[in-house]
């Protein structure tokens, strides 16, 4: 995993997981990242595109992360980012717990049997299509390069593992101070799996792609996404 801070020191400890392909450097991810240091002080985490074991490759080097934070830091996930977020708990738990695009399910179109098989291959080369470095899947604003250098291809341990993670989520329970932010037209994970662990009411609906930041949307919910991330469902409008 790659990290990197952002903004005063002084200001609150936030982390930023990424999600699958984000890089710290993508110029819609600095977007995320410099509206959210703007009064926090940030951690962003790019997390590894092929891993074999959710808890040692994922969950476990966040934790690490984040033992180094304040007590009360806050938490912003982005798709995978929010699926590893959704299992800080206890003593690691943020106070407060931000999601952008959960991929809490696949979407319909990726399960069936032939998916089931393919998680059970026990190959770590990223060969199975996704259809993710995609304008249209990801946002308007995804620029160019951000296409050409996100993964278009996943290792089927990869796959394995985030299906597992998902799965343990039928006994982790929900935080009942999330918000989520999400799209009902997302192609990448299934925005009815965030309706599962989030309330309406603590929902807030974009126009756009999977990401929030590549979203030309993004600029209206930015004052929101801030006030959340500082106060929880307090700071919805």
């Amino acid at each position: 995993m790659e990290t990197e801070t952002l903004g005063d020191p002084a200001d609150p400890d936030l982390a930023c997981v990424l999600g699958w392909g984000n890089r710290l450097d993508h110029e819609n991810v600095r977007w995320l990242l410099e509206t959210l240091a703007a009064d926090s002080h940030v951690t962003a985490v790019q997390i590894p595109i092929t891993v074999a074991d959710f808890e040692e490759e994922y969950l476990g080097p966040v934790l690490e992360v984040v033992a180094d934070l304040e007590d009360d830091y806050r938490f912003v996930g982005h798709s995978t980012g929010g699926l590893i977020g959704a299992y800080l708990r206890g003593e690691a738990a943020p106070a407060t717990r931000t999601y952008l695009s959960p991929w809490w399910g696949m979407v319909p179109e990726t399960a069936g049997p032939i998916f089931d098989l393919v998680t059970r291959l026990p190959i770590s080369r990223q060969v199975v299509p996704t259809g993710t470095a995609d304008r249209e899947a990801l946002g308007a604003l995804a620029t160019d390069r951000q296409i050409r250098e996100g993964p278009d291809c996943a290792a089927p341990t990869f796959l394995r593992e985030a299906a597992r993670a998902q799965a343990g989520l039928a006994d982790v329970d929900p935080d009942p101070e999330a918000v989520a932010f999400c799209t009902l037209t997302d192609r990448i994970v299934d925005p009815r799996r965030v309706g599962d662990r989030v309330d309406a009411e603590r929902t807030v609906l974009y126009d756009g792609g999977h990401e929030l930041f590549s979203s030309p949307s993004r600029e209206a919910h930015a004052e929101t996404l801030r006030a959340v991330v500082r106060e929880g469902p307090a700071g919805l409008p």
